[in-house]
């Protein structure tokens, strides 16, 4: 990418942007950040990728809860089970995001972490947005692509710190975002080692370990990172967190949240629409320091061009990952 952000319009978000990963990396400024400082972290679904009509996650589970109900019928009619085989959204909507993950986590308990990845793989190549028919993997946001890539070439560490799934993101976040697998921080199960036939392997059961939102962001960030993020990046109350930790240290820091405001590239939601709600963060972002980015007027293109993520290609096809 020769021009930094070309999929940016020109305005106050991309010029914010910009000027913030020239301060830091100028080494002879006085807002010199080393690189071992430059820590960017971003939430998942919304920020990267589509998350409308409802997020990756309950599509996966879904798929797998359907076989399970086949095998066991009564699933149909006790809750939350019923609501997400039904796409009943309204109550989807009031079980909230962390049964939403249970769910799916208690469809997939009793496989080991690789079959989970082959499993989580080989459902991404075909599984399809329903609202845009598309793959979820091709509805990536190419300004997102680009940002994550100008701030590599500028020495940054690029993160993904989710409430979606670690497992299922790490499933595609090498091929797709160019984001090694121990660079992603998300929800996670217990797991349970176990040895057969001289074998180690992890087994997944169906007990939450970490719902990885909100104020749990912040402690997974220090868990698995290590350092307070200097560049925060999220679109809901979710993310709050995440951006006032980044915004809270010492030197030049930036946070950054996306407002879905596009309902004819994309989808127009804040509040009332959204399993990932907008509100508090969307109100408090001005006294808070958190720059807004607009989905209708800062991003000139959306998605990305069709992406390969075919088994047969993936060696070949891969771009080159950041260790």
């Amino acid at each position: 990418m020769t021009t930094p952000l070309s999929s940016w319009a020109e305005g106050t978000a991309k010029t914010t942007i910009l000027q913030f990963v020239e301060r830091v990396t100028d080494a002879d400024g006085s807002e010199f950040v080393p690189p071992e400082g430059r820590i960017a972290t971003f939430d998942n679904d919304g920020t990267l990728w589509c998350e409308q009509p409802l997020q990756t996650q309950f599509f996966f589970g879904r798929d797998q809860l359907q076989k399970m109900a086949a095998e066991d019928p009564g699933l149909k009619e006790r809750q939350p089970y019923k609501a997400f085989l039904e796409h009943d959204i309204g109550a989807i909507k009031q079980l909230g995001k962390q049964a939403f993950f249970e769910v799916a986590s208690a469809a997939h308990a009793g496989m080991t972490e690789d079959e989970f990845h082959v499993h989580a793989r080989d459902w991404l190549v075909h599984a399809q947005n329903p609202a845009k028919g598309r793959r979820f993997v091709d509805l990536v946001y190419r300004p997102q692509l680009e940002l994550m890539e100008h701030l590599r070439q500028n020495g940054f560490r690029v993160f993904i710190v989710s409430g979606g799934g670690i497992d299922l993101i790490r499933a595609f976040s090498e091929e797709v975002y160019g984001i090694a697998r121990s660079q992603v921080v998300g929800s996670s199960v217990r797991t349970r080692m176990e040895v057969c036939n001289g074998k180690v392997d992890l087994l997944k059961l169906a007990e939450l370990q970490s719902f990885d939102d909100r104020e749990a962001k912040v402690q997974n960030i220090a868990l698995h990172i290590g350092r307070r993020p200097i560049f925060a990046f999220g679109n809901s109350d979710g993310d709050l967190a995440m951006l006032r930790y980044a915004l809270s240290g010492s030197g030049l820091r930036l946070a950054l949240l996306l407002h879905h405001d596009d309902g004819e590239r994309e989808f127009a939601y804040d509040r009332e629409f959204a399993i990932s709600p907008l509100a508090e963060a969307l109100d408090r972002a001005e006294e808070l320091g958190i720059t807004v980015v607009s989905f209708k007027n800062d991003w000139r293109d959306v998605f990305a061009e069709q992406r390969s993520f075919r088994e047969d290609e993936l060696s070949a096809a891969r771009p080159a990952i950041q260790r």
